[in-house]
Order: structure tokens, then sequence, then C-alpha cells
């Protein structure tokens, strides 16, 4: 008796079932899309904020100490302490090894060009193709890590074996009149070197007065093989939380638990802690300014999807509410009559609200799926790849429906609890 009137109540009030279960549609797919663009975006977020460079660079203890009491960044104590190459790989074999996109070890020095004047010379890796212990091959260098490079490159960047070739700064080549395919005579302590030429960049700052060639060429040059200033690195970070912050100052301030939740989150001073475990005599410190940066711009972007979450609920509950009043108050004759025939207030409480819910529920099963769907055409658009689907969405998205369906009928509800039957039955 119970699902027959609820049956012959869908088929007759059909028109309007199909008006709530639309808003259903839409909210459900709108929340479904923004969460779980929320919980697939950070990694991607993060690879777009990539092209502002490194967020964290590794110096010999000693450098890293005299940059921080006295703010020098050449002279002694800080250009003749040096890192080891061949612990550039390890950063890869760290926990947080899949994070770290991109890295490239550094040496900087000073070098007269002609014979005339003195310029700063850097030695990196600028495509560098590495295979790992684990048989693992990437490729990183200078050339990811100084992407707007590329806009105004003139010629071409090195290439891993161009120990003959440099790269100049746009200030610096102007300032030579030299233009790519020129010879330049570079001499440090006596030795030197004859190079071409091969590309002409330009970065806005003080890299447009620098020479640039291969990590190879300018340690030969300063007669320091195997030896790095300091590594540049762009790892995948989590936002900074209250237990980072702690951490920062001190990991061993942290309990074990804290310890390990802390050690095993991608936090930027997690990741640090963990290369200075692999690179001997190393420090690691985050580039406050980027890595901050994109803690700020992933949580407003998470805050913003939360918000059209919320909003978008609010805006189907409100719906659901008025188109629910309507279709009662369009059937009170109905409904009194089944109260006059004796039903009680929650059998016809009960009654509306299965119908409701049955609406709802064929609404955001289509709504989910729909939702997904936005989601991948976000990701393309937007991130030029897919949206990873979480399960946990599905939990989320059938609490908020069953609590958005269920406010929204609180008025319903009310009008029938203060039906009379004696006036409805009288046209009243």
């Amino acid at each position: 008796m119970f699902w027959r009137m609820i049956w012959r109540t869908l088929a007759r009030q059909k028109s309007k079932m199909l008006m709530i279960a639309f808003t259903v549609i839409l909210g459900v797919s709108l929340s479904t899309a923004m969460m779980n663009v929320m919980l697939g975006v950070g990694d991607k977020v993060n690879r777009e904020l990539k092209v502002y460079g490194a967020n964290i660079t590794v110096r010999h203890k000693d450098a890293a100490l005299m940059n921080d009491l006295y703010g020098l960044s050449e002279g002694l104590g800080v250009t003749d302490k040096f890192l080891y190459e061949e612990d550039v790989l390890k950063l890869k074999t760290i926990f947080w090894g899949f994070n770290i996109i991109d890295f490239a070890p550094m040496i900087d020095g000073r070098a007269r060009v002609n014979g005339g004047e003195e310029v700063p010379l850097l030695g990196a890796w600028v495509q560098k193709h590495a295979v790992l212990n684990t048989g693992e091959e990437i490729d990183t260098g200078l050339r990811p890590l100084r992407n707007w490079w590329q806009i105004d490159m003139k010629g071409d960047w090195l290439g891993e074996d161009d120990d003959g070739f440099v790269m100049v700064g746009g200030a610096l080549a102007e300032r030579l009149q030299i233009g790519v395919g020129g010879e330049l005579t570079l001499t440090h302590n006596g030795a030197a070197k004859k190079v071409t030429v091969k590309g002409i960049f330009n970065d806005g700052g003080a890299a447009d007065g620098q020479i640039v060639g291969t990590l190879k060429m300018v340690q030969e040059l300063m007669s320091l093989p195997g030896k790095v200033s300091r590594l540049e690195v762009s790892a995948l970070t989590t936002p900074d939380n209250d237990l980072a912050r702690k951490a920062a100052q001190d990991p061993r301030s942290l309990s074990p638990e804290e310890y390990e939740t802390w050690y095993c989150t991608a936090y930027v001073s997690a990741i640090c802690h963990q290369i200075q475990e692999v690179v001997r005599d190393g420090v690691a410190k985050p580039v406050r300014q980027v890595a901050e940066s994109e803690g700020t711009i992933l949580n407003k972007t998470t805050l913003l999807m939360i918000l059209i979450t919320i909003l978008s609920s609010i805006g189907s509950a409100l719906a659901i509410s008025n188109l629910i009043t309507a279709s009662v108050i369009e059937r009170s004759q109905e409904l009194g009559l089944l109260k006059a025939l004796g039903a009680h207030n929650y059998q016809i409480v009960l009654l509306v609200l299965v119908e409701v819910m049955m609406t709802s529920l064929f609404g955001g099963a289509l709504g989910y799926f729909l939702g997904i769907g936005f989601a991948q055409i976000i990701g393309q658009t937007v991130f030029g790849s897919s949206i990873e689907i979480a399960r946990l969405v599905i939990v989320i998205v059938a609490v908020i429906l069953f609590f958005v369906t269920l406010f929204g009928s609180i008025p319903a509800i009310r009008y029938l609890l203060n039906l009379k039957p004696t006036e409805v039955l009288h046209g009243k």
C-alpha cells in the first residue's frame, strides 16, 4: 500500500519531481566536480607553479652559515666551500624523491673574457639525462628550472656534452657586442678555454650579466673536478601547518608520533631534512618566497572550491525547499484526506520524505556522473591532464545530498504538521 502510493504520486507529480531531480543534478554535479578537482589539484597546481623556479637550495653548511650570519654570498668561507657532484643523484633516493621533479648542481666562479673584463661564470647541468641505481631514468637540469628563459632565448640551450659552448646573458652579450656563433676566450687563474656562444638569454635579473657553461667545462677551467657550489631543487610540497612550522624550528622538539607524521608528509621542511641526510655537509633551505607563495595559492584554491561546494549545496537546498513546499501545498487536499482517514503525522511526513529522497537519489546518481565529466573537462582545459577520481567523494556527496534534501524538506514538513483536514477539505 505504502509503496503503491509512492509510485503513483511520483508518476502523477512527475513534472515537479523531475524539477527536483534536475536541481539535485546541478548541485551534485558541481559539488562532485569541485571536490574531485580539489582532492586531485594539489600536485597539478604545484607543477604549474614550478615555472617560477626552485623552491629549495642546498649549500655547504659553512657557506650557509656565513650567509645567515653576515649575508655573504661570495668571498672566503663561501666560494671555497663545496658540495660533491657525486651526491647529487642521491636526491632521488630520499623518501620524498618522487616529489623532487627538477634539480641542478651549480658551481659559481668568475672568468676574464678575451683577456679583458672579469664576469660571473656559472657552470651547471643544463640538460642532464641520468640513470639511477634503481634503473629509473631522469631528465633534469637548469633548463626546466629557468623555464622563463625560453621566451627570450636566441640561439639554443646547451646540450649535455656542449663543453665547448656557453650561453651568455643578454646584458653581457650587448656589452661585449657578441651574438650567437661568436667566440670567447675564458681565463681563470692562468687556465684558458675557448668557447662558442650557443645561446643568449634574458633573465630580467643579475643573470643577464653572466656566462653559463656546462658543469664539467667550468669545473675544469677552475680546477675543481667533482665540486659544486650549490644545488637548486624544485619539489612538490604540501602547504605548511602548525606541525610543519614547529618542525622547521627544531625537529627534535616533536614527539615520536608527530615526527613520523611530519617526516611522511611532503612539507618543505621535511624534504629539506631528508636532503641533508644524503648530501654530505649540505644544508637545505626553502626559498621562502617561492614555497610560501605556492602554499598560499594552494590554500586559496582549495578554499575557493570549498566555498563553491557550500554555496551550490545551499542553493540546491533552497530550490528543493521551494519545489517540495509547492508540491505539498498543491496536494494539501489529498494529504488532508489521509489525515481525516486516520493517518498519523509521522506517516504522512514519511511518505513525503521517501518520495523526495527517492527523487534526490535518482538525481544524485546522474549528477555524480555528470560531475565526473565536469572534473575531467576542468582537468584537460586547465592542467592538460585528467583528474583522478576520488572514491571519498562518493561518501561526501551522499552525506551532503542527504542533509540538503532533509533541510530542504523542513518547510514542507512544518506545513504538513500544521495541516488541518477540516480546513483543506472545505477548500480553505
